[in-house]
């Protein structure tokens, strides 16, 4: 499908929405590095493929359904008790809070570049707490789109996992990917 000017639904019907963290500490060695995937979300992306600046870009993304997927290094294979132990963990009062939180939101605010190279620029909220976010991504005229951006965890009062007395603890940094591998026309604003 050829990218057009339009409104676009996202979502898992659509491509993936990742979140890739690292290790800190002394313990690091001892750790994984994750693959979060969000299982639930939705947006919308309203596309001027002639005049990018009009474009926009909102997605919501559900912080229950967030799912580790695959945890690559450390000292022993990921488990599937380690992974059920892990989204217990990430709902907890500690993390995202999903009870009080329900929802992560991005609505972009600028979008700069072109199909090929782009930037998104947005408001990202999580735990009730809105901050600025950019991210950069690429294009083709098929329409599939990939991206990127870092997010500071403690920047929206979420404090990074720790175990071992904090020898072990995932670095402040996540990386949060995306990739829209299909385009799906919307009716109607989301």
């Amino acid at each position: 499908m050829t990218l057009t000017d339009g409104r676009y639904r996202l979502g898992p019907s659509t491509g993936r929405l990742l979140i890739k963290t690292g290790r800190a500490g002394l313990g690091r060695r001892a750790g994984h590095d994750l693959t979060i995937e969000a299982t639930r979300w939705s947006g919308e992306a309203v596309v001027a493929v002639s005049a990018p600046d009009t474009s926009s870009v909102y997605v919501t993304v559900e912080t229950a359904a967030l799912e580790v997927r695959e945890g690559t290094g450390g000292l022993k294979q990921l488990t599937d008790a380690d992974r059920a132990e892990i989204n217990r963990t990430m709902g907890d009062q500690a993390l995202l809070h999903t009870a009080e939180h329900p929802t992560i939101t991005f609505r972009s605010t600028a979008i700069a570049g072109t199909l090929q190279s782009f930037e998104i620029t947005g408001d990202l909220t999580i735990k009730g707490r809105t901050h600025p976010v950019t991210l950069h991504g690429e294009g083709n005229e098929n329409g599939l789109l990939r991206g990127w951006a870092t997010v500071t965890q403690s920047t929206w009062g979420i404090k990074p996992y720790t175990a071992f007395l904090g020898a072990l603890r995932l670095a402040d940094e996540v990386r949060v990917e995306f990739e829209v591998a299909r385009l799906e026309q919307a009716d109607r604003p989301a």
